[in-house]
C-alpha cells in the first residue's frame, strides 16, 4: 500500500497534463469573450470599408447583343 502511495506521489505527468488543459481552456474562454466583445464593432468597421469601396468603384454597364 505504501508503495502505491509513493508511486502516485512521484508521478506528476498527469497533473502537468491537467494544468496545461486548464490553461488552454482559460485561454479559449478569454479569446471567445474578446471576439464576442469586439464582434459588433468589427462588423461595423468592415461594413463601412465595404460601403466606401463600393461607392468608389467605377460603374460599368454591360450590354448584351442579340444575334
Amino acid at each position: 500500500m505504501f508503495k502505491l502511495i509513493r508511486n502516485l506521489n512521484k508521478n506528476q505527468a498527469g497533473a502537468t497534463a491537467i494544468e496545461y488543459g486548464l490553461i488552454a481552456a482559460l485561454v479559449s474562454v478569454a479569446a471567445i469573450a474578446a471576439m464576442t466583445a469586439l464582434g459588433g464593432s468589427l462588423t461595423d468597421m468592415f461594413d463601412s470599408i465595404s460601403g466606401t469601396l463600393d461607392s468608389s468603384a467605377p460603374t460599368t454597364t454591360t450590354t448584351t447583343t442579340t444575334p
